[in-house]
């Protein structure tokens, strides 16, 4: 297999300098070397808290590794193991009108006897320099812990919603017909159905990027070391055209105390809303079962209207795809727009990629032309709130009432009328 060209780009130069003077060594974890992949994903391991892999689920994780740019920071007193890794790879991110190359980081970790040594700033400015030398115009990731990434200018732009639905209470209030059917799915059959939706569909809103083989593999409970592989299940629904528009992966808890359960959802992806009302009808009206839960669905998503009783299901939003503008105007050309716009922003990137005034005019087709100005701001933002309101999926006018854009009243609402999308964005996936 061919190494993809984010893979061989050498160790940010600075941080590498920056770990040196601290005793510490920078560089490429080769997933192709058996003492560093094996040291470089048991540290990964060990930094989210998970248990020491086994072999076998060392060759799978390696597997989705070795297309990765993976660095680790060596201790030479600390064992062969790294104390700190991080990786990232080059992938389409999907935009209102289009997609745009993104640096997506992951396995971000530092191991607790190294804290507070600089050590995760200079992995993650070393990231966003690699980005930028590179030429990639946004960097993404998602996040264990929502107050680390603001510093490095990362703004929570795809927020998602968490359903928690009292199925015993809920009723069914959606349509009751349907031209296509609802069938159970062998887990082989639900890993190639996640699969092909999720690159379906995934185009369809902002903030999407592709997910992976083993990625889909854990969902449908065939990825080695999963303790509820065994319980996990799956549902497919196809259309009347025989095409399979929608896939839902769960398992089932037994509640203690009265042959009930509760469903544990992995993930839901269609293609069709009948796709949608038929798998959530399937939840709510499924013998035995008093509750359901599920996390990374999209804010717009129409279960509460699908039921008898709102108050049966309980949505908690919270922040899930984080992004990062580096090249303002290669990422703000990307995308196309919901009105038009001339405007000056000025934006403060206390790292520097970003910072500038800017003039964006965006015409009646949609799109922008951007370049840097000399004329007077109209709206002032720091690049973590303009890497927020850049997938589409946070108003401009929520972020000025918390006083983190600042401007006049109708260039902000002007503004925010222009980079809001429809549908709303989202990412399914963790990354």
């Amino acid at each position: 297999m061919t190494a993809p060209e984010e893979t061989i780009i050498s160790v940010d130069p600075d941080s590498q300098r920056n770990l040196r003077e601290r005793g510490l060594e920078y560089r490429i974890a080769d997933m192709a070397v058996d003492a560093d992949a094996e040291g470089f994903l048991r540290a990964d391991a060990r930094g989210f808290l998970d248990e020491d892999p086994t072999d076998a689920e060392l060759a799978q994780m390696r597997e989705t590794m070795r297309t990765r740019r993976n660095i680790g920071v060596y201790d030479p007193e600390g064992g062969a193991w790294p104390i700190a890794t991080v990786n990232s790879w080059v992938t389409p991110l999907s935009l209102p009108g289009g997609e745009i190359d993104m640096w997506a980081i992951s396995s971000v970790t530092v191991a607790g006897t190294h804290r507070r040594r600089g050590i995760a700033r200079n992995l993650l400015e070393g990231e966003l320099r690699a980005a930028a030398r590179a030429g990639v115009p946004i960097a993404g990731l998602t996040a264990s812990e929502a107050t680390i990434y603001g510093r490095y200018g990362f703004g929570p732009a795809v927020p998602v919603m968490r359903f928690t639905v009292d199925t015993a209470r809920a009723g069914w209030r959606g349509s009751e017909t349907s031209e296509g059917r609802l069938v159970y799915a062998d887990k082989q059959s639900l890993a190639d159905d996640l699969e092909r939706l999720h690159e379906a569909s995934r185009t369809l809103r902002s903030g999407q990027v592709p997910g992976w083989r083993g990625r889909w593999q854990r969902m449908a409970g065939l990825a080695e070391g999963d303790k509820e592989a065994a319980a996990v299940r799956g549902v497919r629904f196809i259309g009347a055209d025989g095409a399979v528009q929608g896939a839902m992966a769960y398992t089932l808890a037994e509640v203690p105390g009265g042959f009930r359960s509760e469903m544990r959802i992995r993930s839901i992806i269609t293609v069709s809303d009948e796709a949608l009302r038929a798998i959530w009808r399937f939840v709510v009206q499924h013998d035995l079962v008093t509750s359901a839960r599920v996390d990374l669905r999209p804010i717009d998503d129409p279960l509460p209207w699908l039921v008898a009783d709102q108050r049966a299901v309980t949505a908690e939003l919270h922040d899930h795809g984080w992004l990062r503008v580096l090249d303002i105007e290669a990422a703000l050309a990307a995308r196309s727009y919901s009105a038009p716009l001339d405007i000056v922003l000025r934006v403060d990137d206390p790292l520097g990629f970003a910072a500038d005034d800017w003039r964006i005019v965006i015409d009646d087709s949609g799109r922008a032309r951007v370049a840097a100005t000399s004329d007077s701001p109209d709206v002032t933002l720091g690049v973590v709130e303009l890497s927020t309101i850049y997938a589409g999926g946070v108003p401009a006018t929520q972020l000025a009432a918390a006083g983190r854009i600042h401007g006049d009243s109708d260039a902000v609402s002007a503004l925010s009328r222009a980079f809001l999308t429809t549908p709303s964005a989202f990412l399914g996936i963790w990354y």
